[in-house]
Formats: C-alpha cells, structure tokens, sequence
C-alpha cells in the first residue's frame, strides 16, 4: 500500500479558540457530534487528528466514535484541501474514454495520489463519479473549471496554467 503524503498540522490559536466555544455551544445537545464536525471543519478546512482529539475531549466522547462519524459521511475530509480542488470524473462515459489515464498524468504531475493534497497545498485531487458532462468526456475541474475531451497529454500545461495565473495575480 502507497504510503500518504503527510502535511504537518497547523492550526492557529484563534482556530483553536473557535473550536473550543463550538464545542461549549453543542456539549450539551443531543447529536451534538455533527454539528461540532460540520463547524469544525468550517474552521480548519478538514479534520485532522488533533481536531479530532480536541473534540473527543471536549464532547467527553471516545475519538473512535468521533473518527467513526467523520470516515463514514462523505462531507468530512480528513486530509486538507488544496487552494485548487482537482476532480476527476470516473464515471462510464468517462471512464471508457481514458479518465483512468487522465487521473494518472494529475498525480504523476502533482506527486501525489487521488486523495491527497500537494506538500505546498496548491493542489489537491479527488475522484467523483459523474459531473453532467459525459458529452465532453473524459472531463476533469479544477475548482469551477471544467475542462473536457482531455487526453493525459494536455493536463501538465493545464496545471501549469493555474500556477501562471498565480505569478500574473502577484
């Protein structure tokens, strides 16, 4: 198994402050763990073990039960997220039309695997399984950007372009 690029956690003060008064706000509430989660994530952007171990501690909950709802519902990450959020349709008319190669030619650009996000947090790349395009396929986004009838040769100069535009906005 490919071991995960790991990015030290870096949570601020202030974050922690606002984490610490959403728990107060919930420990009391039945059900209180969701709504803890959604607005933790709101703060950090995801939901890293610390994250987790605080709210564990805060709710007086176990951090299995804690990890157990974020890995089982599909809006919680626990890894970050890049500044620019890279999807990759997988679905049929997608697929059959090399998606598979497409997403291959993103991670081996980026170094990173679908899932992860880049050690300089400009990028990160996750799967889905349709995005209403399927006449363009195979298609990927980068953040609100769709970009379809890929082949993996075009995707360097795409991802390049993003980097570009960040020198231009300078």
């Amino acid at each position: 198994m490919a071991e995960k690029t790991l990015i030290a956690f870096e949570g601020t003060e202030e974050q922690e402050k606002q984490l610490r008064e959403v728990i107060a706000k919930h420990k009391s509430q039945p059900g209180g763990l969701m709504p803890t989660l959604q607005e933790a994530q709101g703060i950090y952007g995801y939901l890293p073990i610390e994250v987790q171990k605080i709210i564990a501690d805060g709710l007086g909950v176990s951090l299995s039960e804690v990890y157990g709802v974020a890995t089982f519902y599909s809006q919680f990450s626990l890894t970050p997220k890049g500044e620019h959020r890279i999807s990759v349709c997988l679905g049929t008319a997608c697929y059959v039309k090399g998606s598979d190669k497409v997403l291959e030619a993103i991670e081996q650009k980026l170094g990173i695997k679908s899932g992860e996000c880049t050690p300089d947090k400009k990028f990160s790349i996750d799967s889905c399984r349709c995005v209403g395009a399927c006449g363009r396929a195979p298609v990927m986004m980068i953040d609100e950007d769709v970009y379809g009838k890929l082949t993996a040769k075009e995707v360097g100069k795409i991802i390049d372009s993003y980097y570009s535009k960040e020198g231009a906005d300078k």
